[in-house]
């Protein structure tokens, strides 16, 4: 056994003989902290400021457990921004946590190759009946058995009220108590790791919350006017005294990871982080990880960035990234969406076209725009060359909580799109060389949809129930006032319910079987693909006609000497009619549903899917 902390130099650290608080506020002249001990008064100490910004003091005595909070010049009192923990929610007092207390029993263990990972996407809140990191820790077996092999928790800084989707954070190192304490969530990564689990945790980097976030009132360095954002001036990474602010969030993420051993960060929507600086922060957060924790076991950076920046996923001379180790790619899902759906609306107008046929490139070569103008965006170029990056450079999915929860009432690809080709494109990316990632659900067709929740204070809350109504106003479906009306208000109790998981369905015959496909596709992946998928150096080649695909991508070198390098072929038919005559890919077959004959040239029925592994001799 063994415990973990983080030193920083913000926040309340616990020392020997009490706790050292640190708070930069450079526009503040004074600040005094007000110290409360368990079931004792509490002491007003007024805190010392240096040069540069910084109040400090050291209480003698102090420990964990004790709640502090900082009283500004003005008589207001606000949280650490750096807290470790709030049980009275974003505007209580923060808590002393000494980490040191929890002991943790995974010394063994060194994480797993980027290449193995099966992830698998989940909300703390509504992954569960309960709703906590207890609840969450008893289900992980039943994830590792399935054939998961990471687990991505969606955001979990501290957010105002009991429920959210975790986007509204504003105290980035505080796990939100609605689902229990820190311990709670070092217990469920400890018990993650025991079973082969990596865990990652989606951070967001690019904003803070509309509610709880007082650094504005003391603090504005955190903050550049001279970038705009959709939720107000950026954070402040590339304008004066951004040196700190880029430290406060290389310090969160090498806490995440060191203090609670999660195995790598997902970090949200780069493209609205503004850094004109060079070394980009996420690329200055990639070396402290290699500096740091990645010293000692394997640790990833996954990426959500709508720019499709290929150059951010780059492999050095090593193979090794040089920021993030994949990306989320909306690409692939947009062109599944419209092939299962026939949806059109919106950025999926970009992939209508042929959507077929933009599967079967993205599934070879990653982004569907490598620098190509979007209609979309008004002829704005999108995207960088990806050919040169590894298929295990995205991270590919049929939903996520954003395309599932931004529709209107959440419904989920299976309950929208045909369900032959949902189960096709199913089998199309867990048989990919792609990092394949289900939603929360997934596995068994869940039944429940996941819709946008939220729980603000009454004035925010009845603006954003009427803002999200508002944005659906231009969709010919909610043209009317009585069709907007059952849009479900984020801020109700019922729509945080509705979106809870009924994990009873997955014995039910009508969720059991996708549960079995899921399970047998994966199991396959596992033994046939992926111990061939380290060292592959590139692109894969794709051909599409008359809505059916075929790629093909160059495996790896394989473990045994002397074994010839292997191909992988993948055959999927999307057409309306059977496709007679096909001619099946060589190699040996390893999955095949829906083609008929035994040899030569045969029928293909609508949404088949035929793949091959093929030994590649003579170079």
């Amino acid at each position: 056994m063994s415990t973990r902390a983080h030193r920083m130099p913000f926040g309340a650290t616990v020392q020997a003989q009490g706790v050292d608080f640190a708070l930069w506020a450079p526009s503040a002249e004074t600040v005094v902290l007000e110290h409360g001990v368990a079931g004792g008064e509490t002491a007003s100490r007024p805190m010392t400021r240096d040069g540069q910004g910084w109040h400090r003091l050291s209480v003698a005595g102090a420990g964990h457990g004790d709640s502090y909070s900082y009283r500004l010049p003005g008589g207001t009192r606000v949280p650490d921004p750096a807290s470790r923990f709030n049980p009275d929610d974003v505007h209580g007092p923060s808590v002393v946590m000494d980490p040191k207390r929890f002991e943790w029993t995974d010394d063994a263990w060194r994480g797993r190759p980027w290449e193995e990972a099966v992830v698998y996407e989940l909300h703390v809140g509504t992954f569960t009946e309960e709703g906590s990191f207890r609840a969450a820790r008893e289900r992980l077996g039943a994830l590792a058995e399935l054939g998961i092999t990471a687990i991505e928790l969606m955001p979990l800084a501290d957010f105002p009220g009991q429920r959210n989707w975790g986007y509204d954070g504003v105290l980035p190192f505080a796990p939100d108590a609605a689902y229990g304490a820190p311990d709670d969530l070092k217990a469920l990564v400890d018990t993650a790791h025991s079973l082969g689990l990596m865990v990652l945790l989606d951070v967001v980097y690019n904003h803070f919350g509309p509610e709880g976030n007082y650094l504005h009132a003391y603090c504005p360095e955190f903050f550049n006017p001279g970038h705009q954002t959709p939720w107000g001036c950026a954070i402040n990474f590339d304008g004066p005294g951004s040196r700190t602010v880029r430290d406060f969030f290389i310090h969160n993420a090498l806490y995440w990871m060191e203090e609670f051993r999660f195995d790598g960060l997902r970090m949200d929507a780069i493209h609205a982080i503004h850094d004109e600086t060079r070394p980009h922060i996420v690329r200055e957060i990639r070396e402290a990880l290699d500096a740091g924790p990645a010293r000692e076991r394997l640790v990833h950076l996954v990426l959500e960035n709508d720019a499709n920046q290929a150059s951010m996923l780059m492999r050095d001379g090593r193979g090794l990234p040089v920021a993030g180790t994949a990306q989320w790619n909306d690409d692939l899902h947009h062109a599944v969406h419209v092939l299962a759906t026939g949806e059109r609306d919106g950025y999926y107008a970009d992939y209508a076209d042929d959507p077929v046929c933009r599967f079967a490139l993205a599934l070879a070569e990653g982004f569907i725009y490598q620098g190509q103008p979007s209609a979309f965006r008004h002829g704005e170029r999108r995207g960088e060359p990806s050919t040169r990056l590894p298929p295990q450079a995205f991270v590919s999915f049929l939903q996520t909580h954003d395309q599932v929860g931004n529709r209107a009432f959440g419904e989920r690809i299976h309950a929208l799109g045909d369900p032959v080709l949902v189960r096709a494109a199913m089998a199309c990316l867990l048989l990919s060389p792609h990092v394949p990632m289900l939603f929360m659900g997934d596995e068994f067709a869940a039944s429940t949809p996941f819709q946008y929740f939220c729980d603000f204070g009454l004035e925010l809350a009845a603006a954003v129930s009427e803002g999200r109504r508002s944005e659906f106003g231009g969709f010919a479906a909610f043209a009317d006032e009585a069709a907007r009306a059952r849009i479900p208000d984020p801020n109700a109790d019922a729509t945080f319910l509705a979106s809870k998981l009924h994990w009873r369905e997955r014995g039910t015959r009508a969720h059991f079987s996708r549960f079995n496909e899921v399970q047998q596709l994966l199991d396959l992946r596992h033994r046939l693909i992926v111990p061939r998928l380290a060292g592959m150096a590139g692109a894969g080649i794709y051909r599409c006609e008359n809505d059916m695909l075929q790629v093909q991508w160059d495996l790896g070198p394989d473990k045994d000497e002397g074994a010839p390098p292997m191909r992988l072929h993948m055959l999927a038919h999307f057409g309306v009619q059977p496709a007679p005559c096909i001619e099946m890919p060589p190699g040996e077959v390893i999955y095949s549903d829906g083609a008929q004959g035994h040899e030569g040239a045969q029928q293909l029925a609508r949404g088949a899917v035929h793949v091959t592994l093929e030994a590649v001799h003579g170079g």
